[in-house]
């Protein structure tokens, strides 16, 4: 009798459904391997390491002048940085790539074999002939893409090519564009700075060109105000550009507000070194003029990035708040009606 009721029960849809189940919740309660770079391989190791000490001493004259200007020039002391960030980037990827590896899912691509060829060709006529600067570090990373392209295919590619892209960060300008992108920045922060401190009883300040000219109390300030290169904005938007571009790389969020976030960048930068600017004037008139050079010219300017940073994050904390994701408020409803029966 009780073997019959356990047959009954046995056979029934519904308990080998559950039955089943039950089996596939134990199988994937199981944890999964974690992936580290050690199963890559020495061998992959060696190749990797051969392939770099040759991409280095091809294009050692370039590194060697990018590396120096990181040095020499404080607008882009950031690059140290940029090349950590794409590694970074590439780990993120890891597990993609391991199991790519082990699975033979990475096949040479010729397609990237030719712009290898053209790449490698194209850097010393570019040198003799063409005498371009920045063209030859861009040059440089494309060559690093059609390796990567050549060796490991478009699903590599799909893997890397924002670690790659992003090295463009690392290259500084040409002087002269340079400079001309930082004039408009100069004069829209004197000008804004200039009808700041107007708003000060007793204070009268004229901008001519990128100097403020400011009468205090009846009396002429000398020497003039002079909004530099330096201050100019253009070192805290190139680097609050490439810290934007990973911070929206690295947030879990629609891909509308990671736009949103990195066009962001560029008003905030503004934003920030206007406030610079504009407390710079205050200080050099209501202080002292000593305190607007030197180290305390460099600490204000450091002073900026809690403010870019909290202004970005303001911004990503309110479009996280403000809109919910669907998924969210269909869970919240069931949960309701489930509650109200």
């Amino acid at each position: 009798m009780v073997y019959d009721i356990i047959s009954s029960v046995a056979n029934r849809p519904d308990y080998a459904k559950s039955c089943t189940m039950s089996n596939q919740i134990q199988q994937t309660s199981v944890p999964l391997q974690k992936e580290h770079w050690s199963q890559l391989g020495l061998h992959n190791y060696i190749k990797i390491l051969i392939i770099g000490i040759l991409f280095c001493y091809l294009f050692r004259d370039e590194i060697q002048s990018i590396i120096h200007r990181w040095l020499t020039d404080s607008s882009w002391s950031h690059g140290f940085l940029i090349p950590m960030f794409s590694l970074y980037f590439i780990n993120q990827h890891k597990e993609e790539i391991l199991r790519s590896v082990r699975n033979n899912e990475l096949k040479p691509n010729y397609i990237g074999l030719f712009f290898l060829i053209c790449g490698v060709l194209f850097y010393p006529f570019n040198i003799v002939q063409l005498q371009y600067g920045y063209l030859r570090p861009i040059g440089m990373i494309a060559t690093l893409g059609a390796i990567v392209l050549f060796l490991g295919g478009w699903r590599l590619v799909k893997y890397t090519w924002l670690p790659i892209v992003y090295l463009i960060f690392a290259v500084p300008l040409p002087r002269r564009y340079y400079v001309s992108l930082t004039m408009p920045m100069r004069h829209l922060a004197a000008s804004v700075a200039t009808a700041l401190l107007n708003l000060v009883g007793g204070m009268e300040a004229t901008v001519n060109g990128v100097v403020i000219d400011v009468i205090y109390k009846g009396q002429q300030l000398e020497p003039s105000l002079n909004v530099a290169e330096a201050c100019s904005g253009m070192r805290l938007l190139m680097a609050f550009l490439a810290l934007g571009v990973a911070m929206a790389y690295l947030h879990h969020r629609p891909l509308w507000q990671r736009l949103v976030l990195l066009v962001s960048t560029i008003p905030i930068a503004i934003f920030c070194n206007i406030v610079r600017v504009t407390v710079t004037g205050f200080i050099y008139v209501l202080i002292h003029p000593k305190y607007t050079q030197g180290i305390y010219h460099d600490s204000l300017g450091l002073m900026m990035l809690p403010l870019a940073f909290g202004l970005y994050g303001f911004l990503a904390w309110f479009m996280s708040s403000l809109f919910i994701e669907g998924s969210d408020i269909v869970n919240e409803d069931i949960v309701v009606h489930r509650h109200s029966k």
